[in-house]
């Protein structure tokens, strides 16, 4: 990987464009089976809410860009995809995480909440792209990692200094695009109340916030 990290240009083509929308045959083929699936999640988890969420259909790695295009989905047939296993259907899960890096060497990861479909895990700020991420015809994983970031933890990434490109990721189906953010604080200070917003208080004042807390986690690797 080059020191500068991956360079993204992603595409997304609505229905009417000149490139016919694409579908996700998963969802049509196992129809029924998603909608018993989703209705029982809802029974468990009420929150959870059925929007549309952006999966990647096509995508090739040159000149040390990543190039591909999105197609659209409701979040049901994602989910149901996502937890048996994520079968063959022809797309990847490429989302953008934010990793924050204290002064001291640390990455602050965050941990789902209980009403969550990934409960108790522990992740960086992440979150797969829907179509509020998407300008013009391009999927803006710059505006999708600012938006997670501001929703899961309250800060803004102006906050930090963050690294040229992207970290990329890829295990199977997956495709993390993880942007490096700096802090020149410690990791303990991170947490405290008043330096940088980033306590636990702060993201358990409604029932629908998303997350339980955070946890620290020594980088592992210098960065090359």
């Amino acid at each position: 990987m080059a020191d500068e990290g991956v360079a993204i240009d992603l595409s997304y083509r609505p229905a009417g464009s000149f490139v016919r929308a694409k579908d996700l045959g998963f969802a049509a083929e196992r129809r029924a089976e998603i909608d018993a699936y989703f209705e029982a999640m809802k029974r468990d988890k009420p929150a959870v809410w059925n929007g549309r969420v952006l999966l990647l259909h096509r995508q090739v790695v040159e000149q040390g860009a990543l190039r591909g295009q999105y197609l659209e989905t409701e979040y049901a047939s994602f989910a149901a995809w996502r937890d048996w296993g994520r079968p063959a259907a022809g797309v990847r899960d490429c989302f953008s995480a934010a990793a924050l890096l204290s002064g001291d060497g640390a990455f602050l990861l965050t941990v789902m909440g209980p009403h969550t479909f990934n409960a108790g895990k522990i992740y960086f700020s992440c979150g797969t792209p829907d179509p509020n991420d998407i300008v013009a015809d391009k999927v803006d994983l710059d505006l999708s990692v600012r938006r997670e970031l501001k929703e899961e933890t309250g800060l803004d990434i102006t906050e930090f200094d963050a690294e040229a490109g992207w970290d990329m990721v890829v295990d199977g189906p997956l495709i993390a695009l993880i942007k490096v953010l700096r802090s020149t604080e410690k990791a303990i200070d991170l947490r405290e109340p008043g330096q940088l917003k980033f306590t636990a208080n702060l993201l358990v004042t409604s029932p629908r916030d998303r997350l339980s807390g955070h946890v620290r986690s020594r980088r592992l690797l210098p960065k090359a």
